[in-house]
C-alpha cells in the first residue's frame, strides 16, 4: 500500500506506520483508505498489534531507528507546505 513505510526494530519486530488502516490486535491490516495509524508486525508469531499513531498523516513518509530506540518520522506534503517531524516511541 502507497503512504507507509516500515522500520526494523532492534527486538526483531517491525514498525509500519503512516496511512495504513486501523488495526485489530492481531489482525493484519485490512485494505482501504487509512490514517495516521501505527503498528507493530511480529514475524515470529506473524501478529499485528496496533501502537499509537503519528499526530498526522505524512506523504513521503520516512522513519529512521535513532540510538535511544526511538524512531523519527518525517514528511510531509510539498503542496500543502506542511512538512513535518516527530520522534515516535513504538
Amino acid at each position: 500500500r502507497s503512504g507507509h513505510t516500515s522500520t526494523l526494530l532492534p527486538n526483531g519486530q517491525v514498525l509500519v506506520a503512516g496511512r495504513i488502516p486501523v488495526l485489530v490486535a492481531g489482525e493484519a491490516p485490512p485494505p482501504g483508505p487509512g490514517t495516521s495509524a501505527a503498528a507493530l508486525y511480529n514475524p515470529f508469531t506473524n501478529e499485528w498489534a496496533p501502537t499509537g499513531s503519528l499526530e498526522q498523516a505524512l506523504n513521503g513518509l520516512t522513519m529512521t531507528l535513532l540510538s535511544n530506540g526511538k524512531v523519527l518520522a518525517a514528511g510531509g506534503d510539498p503542496d500543502e507546505n506542511n512538512d513535518h517531524t516527530e520522534l515516535f516511541t513504538p
